[in-house]
């Protein structure tokens, strides 16, 4: 019986079939387009997007910072490693640490290595630093070498950041007492093996515009380091490596007197640790 009812209301034999399916629904009206579609329209129509709409959709979220309201510091010590240096055992750092926002900035740069315990090369970086591009900051500040030799101070104009496929660049000119300047590139990539086995090539070249022959640096190209780095980071923050550095003295530099050839050209096997926080 209720497939016959069934069969009747789709041949539209019976109240309730074609005629029905086809009739339009409460708050609607029935239009014939062109194409012969059944089109149903609103017959109220939706009202204007209003302001008093807007601010409900989006409304007022708690105050944040933006630009360079947020003070924010960081600490890499991107290498402390021990060295074997021809006078004995001694201890290799290269940090750096910076205090601001995200436009201005104060930058920190340390590096230098001890000597059987005693202080070997040492120089420090006190910098202000300014945001000119995305990934790109302009230094200016001074830089103070303490040893070998006597002290110099020199003020520090560089450029430093990111460059396309990931490579972390320093690029930093100087000007020093008696007219000497001197110029640094340094570049470095992290190479990832895994997720946390990273492989770390670093390429340093220092330049002076004339000797000195108290330091014992000749003008040119004074020294070319590289380094591969191996570290496995047990936390992002703390990574132990081991690696292997190679440096070579050029020019008048490598013609100081009472230079050995390890001392122009040498390699060395460093093991240590990078933090940061």
């Amino acid at each position: 019986m209720t497939r016959v009812l069934c069969v009747l209301v789709v041949l539209g034999a019976c109240p309730g079939g074609v005629e029905a399916q086809s009739r339009p629904t409460a708050g609607h009206q029935h239009q014939e387009p062109a194409d012969g579609q059944v089109v149903d329209a609103p017959r109220i129509p939706i009202p204007p997007v209003t302001d008093a709409d807007l601010a409900a959709a989006f409304p007022d979220v708690a105050p944040h910072s933006m630009g360079d309201d947020a003070l924010h510091t960081f600490v890499l010590l991107d290498q402390l490693e021990g060295v074997d240096t021809p006078t004995g055992p001694g201890l290799s750092w290269d940090a750096t640490a910076w205090v601001g926002g995200d436009l201005n900035r104060a930058w920190l740069r340390t590096e230098g290595e001890t000597e059987d315990g005693r202080l070997g090369a040492a120089e420090a970086h006190l910098l202000y630093g300014r945001a000119v591009a995305r990934w790109w900051d302009v230094v200016v500040g001074v830089r103070q070498e303490v040893r070998p030799g006597p002290s110099r101070s020199w003020l520090a104009v560089g450029l430093q950041g990111l460059a396309p496929y990931w490579f972390e660049i320093e690029a930093t000119a100087y000007v020093g007492e008696g007219g000497r300047t001197a110029a640094r590139l340094e570049a470095e990539y992290d190479l990832l093996i895994t997720n946390r086995l990273v492989l770390q090539p670093v390429v340093e070249v220092n330049l002076h515009g004339r000797s000195d022959q108290v330091r014992g640096i000749g003008a040119g190209v004074s020294e070319v380091e590289t380094g591969l780095r191996l570290r496995y980071e047990i936390r992002r923050e703390f990574a132990p490596y081991v690696g292997v550095v190679w440096a070579r003295r050029f020019g008048d530099t490598a013609g100081v007197d009472n230079l050995t050839d390890d001392a122009i050209r040498g390699s060395r096997v460093v093991a240590g640790v990078r933090l940061w926080y």
